[in-house]
């Protein structure tokens, strides 16, 4: 750990996704949620919701500080980066910034643009077709 890393207790995960209608949608996103949750048990990690479900960005981000969270890292699980990571979230993440002051808030790349989790996805579109 650097001597600026906060300890892994005071440090947050978000994971952002979009929001459906349909509660099924939210499924994966669950699934990773609890994945990241095994592999980092020392780190407070929350999912929210740009729309349509909940808890919200400010509402999931309400409950990393409350847990002393000072640093949290916003991973947009979408694919790519289009109006809503480009606009919407970097806007969102102001506002959390005022309502919070004593907290980082690092906006990430959204997890589509991982070189990894490209080959994941070019191999079961692969597979798919065998």
């Amino acid at each position: 750990m650097s001597g600026n890393a906060p300890p892994a207790s005071r440090r947050g995960l978000l994971l952002f996704a979009h929001g459906a209608r349909d509660a099924t949608w939210a499924e994966p996103f669950e699934a990773v949620l609890a994945l990241v949750r095994a592999a980092r048990p020392q780190m407070h990690v929350t999912l929210a919701f740009l729309e349509l479900m909940e808890p919200d960005l400010a509402a999931a981000a309400a409950q990393l500080v409350q847990r002393g969270c000072t640093q949290v890292d916003v991973v947009p699980l979408f694919l790519g980066t289009g109006g809503h990571v480009r606009r919407d979230v970097p806007l969102l993440l102001r506002r959390l910034q005022s309502e919070h002051p004593g907290t980082l808030w690092t906006l990430h790349d959204p997890i589509g643009e991982h070189p990894d989790v490209i080959e994941a996805i070019a191999r079961a579109a692969a597979a798919a077709a065998s």
